[in-house]
């Protein structure tokens, strides 16, 4: 877009001339009646031009390069897309990604009839002007058009002058620099729908070179996109061995049943880990192998002179009746025994299959009143959302504003130490559990978080551990109400009927101790990570900067 890509030629018609031709076309096809006089453009002010051009080129409002412009039509449609031989109208995300799907469209009703003028033809420059903040305002052009696709009134088809090379304007619209200027003008409150009017697209300034430069310019950029799509191809081909490779070899250490066997094939993983952990999903994925083997035993070794979790579940079960015989929790129900095929591994000598709920001694979600939509400011209340209990640390800026008008509910303050869990979420993340470290005051939980109240001889770190393993994962997949991934519900007696292994009380301290100086190392690793990538980006920036 800065004319530093292709050399210019001097030989070139400069804009100037072109924006002629351009002027007497359009004055044409007004006389003729086959397009509308168009407003007067503003001059593109000094402070508009985001970068300095090359000579021979011209800075133009975008209107002054399009002979007309229209939107289509949104009737009520069928949900799903036209079938064969039916006509249909287009989504946003048609034009949203930088090519035109037509795949994306919903189906006309046969009780409507088709509006033909709104027929999407070959050639066309499309350009959404609803959509999310990042994708509002996306052109494409349309190379060969399936019949009977519609516009919507959410798609703008712009006329773009015969003098222009389309492919270039829409690599202009679609730039940085346009990016921020839709930014700037788009209209609505919500990052999730915005929406730019014509005005402001035809307002967009537009770095003009000679048509033959554009072409250049194109034939350029296509040729360097072909070479990206080959090298992102490549990438994702050497990501699938990558992952098939990390997959084993972590696979043969959550297949090992003893720590004897498990050592070898830990020494084989420590033997490739710069192979391995070379991005963020491989660290990922070792971090998850660290808690299946710590729920399993396979961490640290165990001791025969602890006290057995048998044991322990009396001194539990003591508590619980105690707090139940002074009131201070109701009865729970009986829970069912846990039968062989729900026991996913073998468990070490001294450890016990329980539920949850065994371990737990009451349970409570809070309230979700209508909320402010930003974050509570200092000194205010405020209501969790589930991301606050969702990637494994507990997120306290997470959070709605309670409306001044509505009584805060203390009883739902989160305290110190508290064990929260999502019962509703996305597939991946539903039924995500943290341990709060340190509670900030005046935030409620919301009806969407549970509150469990661990037995004080459990150690709440291994039970996070264990909520959070991936045979737990599995667990909650196969309970989950709901039919979409992207919304999932876990009942309490879901969660209160997790298997869980129990180990020893000594032995859960010395697993969180070891998980949590590994999970420190898996910190550090991602850290290096991100500052190696951030050192590439820099080089590579400064390559372009000096080819350029």
């Amino acid at each position: 877009m800065q004319g530093k890509l292709v050399p210019q030629d001097p030989a070139d018609e400069p804009a100037g001339v072109l924006l002629q031709k351009i002027r007497a076309e359009k004055d044409r096809l007004m006389a003729e009646g086959k397009s509308k006089r168009d407003k007067p453009l503003a001059a593109i002010a000094e402070e508009e031009k985001p970068f300095e051009l090359p000579q021979g080129w011209e800075w133009v409002r975008l209107g002054a390069v399009i002979n007309a412009s229209e939107a289509g039509w949104s009737p009520t449609c069928i949900g799903s897309p036209r079938r064969p031989g039916h006509w249909g109208v287009l989504k946003v995300s048609a034009v949203s990604w930088g090519r035109f799907d037509p795949t994306a469209n919903k189906e006309l009703p046969s009780e409507l009839a088709p509006k033909p003028e709104y027929e999407v033809k070959d050639g066309d420059f499309l350009l959404s002007r609803a959509n999310t903040a990042e994708l509002v305002a996306r052109s494409v052009v349309v190379g060969l058009a399936e019949p009977q696709l519609m516009l919507s009134d959410k798609i703008i088809r712009l006329a773009v002058s015969s003098q222009m090379n389309r492919a270039f304007l829409n690599m202009v619209n679609n730039a940085s620099y346009s990016r921020e200027h839709y930014a700037a003008n788009a209209s609505g409150t919500s990052s999730s729908m915005k929406n730019v009017s014509r005005d402001v697209v035809l307002a967009l300034p537009v770095p003009l070179p000679p048509l033959a430069e554009q072409s250049r310019i194109v034939t350029r950029v296509e040729a360097l996109m072909r070479l990206c799509d080959a090298l992102e191809a490549k990438g994702q081909l050497e990501a699938a061995h990558h992952a098939q490779l990390v997959s084993i070899l972590l696979g043969t250490l959550t297949a090992s049943t003893t720590p004897d066997e498990l050592a070898p094939h830990w020494q084989r993983v420590a033997q490739h880990f710069d192979l391995l952990l070379d991005r963020p999903q491989a660290i990922d994925a070792l971090e998850q192998t660290l808690l299946q083997l710590a729920v399993r035993g396979l961490l640290v070794p165990q001791d025969p002179t602890d006290e057995p979790a048998s044991a322990l579940l009396q001194k539990i079960r003591a508590e619980k009746v105690r707090l139940i015989a002074t009131g201070q929790i109701k009865r729970d129900k009986p829970l069912s025994p846990i039968t062989d095929e729900e026991k996913p591994f073998e468990l070490p000598v001294g450890w016990e299959w329980v539920r949850m709920g065994a371990v737990v001694n009451a349970s409570e979600a809070g309230w979700s009143p209508t909320c402010i939509g930003s974050p509570r400011r200092q000194g205010l209340w405020g209501v969790l959302k589930v991301s606050a209990v969702s990637w494994g640390e507990f997120d306290a800026t997470a959070n709605k504003e309670l409306p001044s008008d509505l009584v805060p509910r203390p009883e739902y303050e989160v305290r110190d130490g508290d064990f929260l869990l999502s019962r509703a979420n996305t597939a991946e993340l539903v039924a995500r559990s943290v341990v709060v470290e340190q509670a900030e005051p005046k935030l409620m939980l919301s009806d969407k978080i549970i509150r469990l109240a661990v037995s004080s001889q459990m150690n709440r770190s291994f039970l996070n551990m264990a909520n959070n393993a991936s045979y737990a994962r599995e667990h909650y997949a196969v309970n989950a109400s709901g039919t979409s991934s992207s919304m999932k519900n876990v009942s309490r007696e879901v969660v209160l009927a997790l298997p869980v292994p129990l180990p020893p009380l000594a032995e859960q301290s010395r697993i969180v101790t070891r998980v949590t100086a590994l999970r420190r190392l898996c910190a550090d690793l991602r850290q290096r990570l991100a500052e190696r990538q951030s050192v590439q980006a820099r080089l590579a920036e400064a390559l372009v900067a000096s080819v350029a």
